[in-house]
């Protein structure tokens, strides 16, 4: 029988008391790697009591202190790379490369928790009246929470605890429960790095947990990653109880190409960033808009992703790793088969795709369409798989409306030697992330993730400058100090004198 994997409260690591368990299995053979419990609510309820405790002494520890202990952090983060990434690619199926990925722009992120202190600076100004200063300090919420998906068990936790904590807060973490191994240790090198008891929990389970963070009146923010449906209840129920809730939801993200782009970076490009992680990225490319005559392309498209072979992360030739469960892979599949249903034209398909040695793996081999319109389940809903909708258009005006009408905006790019074409894609087209010749142009730590439209349910995004104001609030004090002039009367009005 696997072992239930430990909970993290008040500094102690807890067997639960559940009496529900969630199977977690390896994507490539269906072996049960660990159980993981569905936290009860006395569990829950401790983890936030301990949290609202912890609160009161971290955030008096001075600015530096802070910003040391996640130095501390990101050198264990260093160390364990190559494990943190091994035990990644188990419980979620990546290839070893694409898991140390994930843990590496993890890294980053702590690595700017690091400068917390110039983050944290306020503003001040001298005379704003006679005599009278006015300033601006940044202090943190208190308890925050964050939800976390299944597909970068690293990378997305450290997005969230590791800045909130650097800014004064304590944070409760509720991974995945479909690879809840990864932060399970992130938290052990956190501690090791010199945390307080109770400045981190770790709780896990499914649905019931979140919903009862979501209401707990001592929570005061709420970050979430994941699918559109889920995003929009975190949002609306957080929001409801009166949280602050930053919900990074669904894509659809469209890679332009222009026909004067560099063809071989185009398809390079291209195979990578819909293949890569078995499509299983927010910010994988799933459209790709072939503009005049480089639909000319796409044949030579369909050969290299017909190269690509899948297998276990062990297998070091694999291009990417099976889909994360059974009920991933069935999705796909349905989308797949109405898509041919309803006439698109299916180039390369990988529904039948087998990998020797590993029968009972969730394996989907890379997969093209192409004739595919905008009615069409394939293009409107977020597939996350191995598979790339092709469409044609005659102009870049009409590929920018293509994209601009599409629910979402998390992210684009276009391909193109023209400076002028690249310019005027950037400023008209809907979405919050732009490439250019970049095919994911996911931003690094300094700046913030910023989806928009149907992709983010909030206002402050995740990391960069507008992550340290989503865990912090501004208290602006405005002073005076006498001496002894004597007083000329009151002031009667509103004006400072």
């Amino acid at each position: 029988m696997s072992k239930a994997i430990p909970q993290l409260i008040n500094g102690e690591w807890r067997e639960s008391r559940a009496r529900e368990f969630i199977e977690v299995t390896d994507p490539a053979t269906q072996e049960v790697l660990a159980l993981a419990p569905k936290a009860t609510a006395e569990e829950i309820e401790a983890a936030i009591a301990s949290a609202k405790a912890a609160f009161l002494s971290w955030r008096e520890v001075p600015v530096p202190e802070r910003a040391r202990l996640m130095l501390r952090y990101q050198h264990l983060l260093k160390e364990h790379h190559d494990e943190l990434a091994q035990l990644l690619a188990k419980e979620t199926g990546k290839t070893f490369a694409d898991a140390k990925g994930d843990v590496w722009r993890g890294i980053e992120v702590v690595e700017q928790a690091a400068n917390i202190a110039s983050l944290m600076m306020g503003e001040t100004t001298e005379n704003v009246a006679r005599d009278i200063d006015t300033a601006s300090w940044i202090q943190p919420l208190g308890v925050c929470t964050g939800i976390t998906p299944f597909n970068f068990p690293a990378m997305i936790p450290l997005w969230m605890f590791p800045l909130a904590i650097a800014a004064g807060n304590s944070f409760i973490l509720k991974p995945s429960e479909q690879d809840p191994m990864t932060p399970n240790r992130l938290a052990e090198l956190f501690i090791e790095a010199g945390a307080p008891p109770g400045v981190l929990q770790v709780l896990h389970g499914g649905r019931e947990v979140v919903d009862s963070l979501l209401t707990h009146p001592d929570i005061r923010a709420i970050s979430f990653v994941g699918s559109v449906p889920v995003g929009q209840h975190i949002y609306r129920t957080g929001t409801a109880h009166l949280k602050r809730v930053q919900a990074f939801a669904g894509a659809k993200n469209h890679m332009v190409i222009l026909p004067d782009a560099n063809k071989d970076q185009v398809l390079s490009n291209l195979v990578g960033a819909s293949c890569g992680a078995a499509g299983q990225r927010c910010m994988a490319i799933s459209v790709a808009v072939f503009v005049g005559e480089s639909k000319q392309w796409i044949d030579e498209l369909r050969a290299q992703m017909a190269e690509l072979r899948p297998g276990p992360w062990t297998d070091q030739h694999a291009a990417f790793g099976p889909l994360i469960s059974q009920q991933a892979k069935q999705r796909v599949l349905r989308l797949i088969a109405e898509g041919k249903a309803e006439g698109a034209e299916c180039l390369l398909d990988g529904s039948q795709c087998k990998v020797e040695g590993y029968p009972n793996g969730n394996w989907l081999g890379p997969t093209l369409f192409r004739g595919v319109t905008t009615k069409m389940g394939l293009y409107r809903e977020e597939i996350f798989g191995p598979v790339l909708v092709c469409m044609e258009v005659d102009t870049l005006d009409e590929a920018i409306e293509l994209v601009n009408a599409s629910p979402y905006g998390n992210g684009t790019s276009i391909f193109t030697r023209s400076g002028g074409a690249a310019r005027h894609y950037q400023h008209a087209v809907e979405v919050g992330q732009v490439g250019i010749n970049v095919p994911v142009p996911v931003p690094l730590p300094f700046f913030s993730f910023t989806g928009w439209k149907g992709s983010f349910y909030g206002d402050l995004h995740a990391y960069g400058k507008q992550g340290v104001r989503f865990y912090t609030e501004t208290k602006t004090v405005t002073s005076r100090w006498f001496d002894d002039s004597p007083v000329t009367g009151p002031n009667m009005t509103i004006q400072l004198k």
